[in-house]
């Protein structure tokens, strides 16, 4: 088993977002650690000193996606017994040359930080949107629906919360989502008629029922509304219901949050907030 480092001298998102893609394309198992913020050479060399750690541990080489302003820090990095990848190396000369301007590295520029230091208003906005979604979560807060980019309905524990915030962090989307539960008469389901006005807002998640009912047995084990057979007939009338109001769903069963919101993003052609 590798264990695969993912170092920056900032947050490290752009390095694992890099190396777990490029590692998705391997059958192969491996750990993962993150060393953000390793931005003086002391940090370095304590992140050498686990790196070699490492493959004293597992007589592997640790594999090392890093992404570094200063040179010096990198070769602090790259003097470790793990073999080094650094994939801004091969784009910033060739996209240089396209613009006809020189790169200008600048520590925390990517994921938010330099953003929040510069462009202010841009995150100040996601903020809010984040501000909103959690005000406006599991319908706590109806009368706000005007202000929603996107409301989010479904069942309960179809995944609408943490796809409902991630929505919102990452791209600065206000997203509300109401949950149909028994109140709404089930077996006579009709879109609610506070959500009428803003049909058009309205994005439907769906699971298949033995995901539903595994998920809601961890919470409510033995119960009625845990049941395989209420899973099934939810996911039925709600799945039927998006269809007579032309309500676009997804069945979220084998996605990612992350993967859920990008396909609503594809599909809704909502404006991201946050480059």
């Amino acid at each position: 088993m590798r264990t695969i480092f993912y170092i920056s001298d900032g947050t490290a998102l752009t390095a694992e977002a890099f190396g777990k893609a490029m590692l998705s394309m391997f059958p192969v198992q491996v750990v993962h650690k993150t060393l953000a913020f390793i931005d003086t050479p002391e940090k370095a060399k304590e992140a050498v000193n686990k790196i070699n750690q490492a493959y004293d541990a597992s007589g592997e080489r640790p594999i090392i996606f890093h992404t570094f302003v200063s040179i010096d820090i990198k070769r602090i990095i790259m003097s470790s017994r793990g073999a080094c990848y650094d994939f801004l190396d091969y784009f910033i000369a060739p996209i240089s040359q396209e613009l006809g301007i020189p790169a200008q590295p600048k520590t925390h520029r990517t994921h938010g930080i330099q953003e929040s230091m510069v462009d202010r208003e841009k995150y100040d906005f996601r903020i809010e949107a984040v501000n909103y979604t959690l005000d406006n979560d599991d319908g706590s807060n109806i009368s706000d629906y005007d202000e929603a980019d996107i409301i989010l309905l479904g069942v309960s524990r179809t995944g609408k919360t943490p796809t409902s915030l991630y929505l919102a962090l990452q791209y600065g989307i206000k997203a509300a989502n109401y949950p149909l539960t028994e109140d709404d008469d089930i077996e006579h389901l009709q879109l609610p008629k506070v959500l009428r006005p803003h049909v058009r807002k309205i994005y439907g998640l769906t699971l298949e029922p033995q995901r539903l009912h595994e998920i809601r047995s961890k919470r409510r084990e033995g119960s009625r509304y845990a049941s395989l057979a209420q899973c099934r007939f939810e996911v039925q009338q709600v799945e039927n219901m998006y269809r007579r109001e032309g309500i676009p769903f997804l069945d979220s069963t084998h996605f990612s949050v992350e993967e859920i919101a990008a396909k609503i993003l594809a599909e809704t052609n909502l404006e991201r907030h946050r480059f």
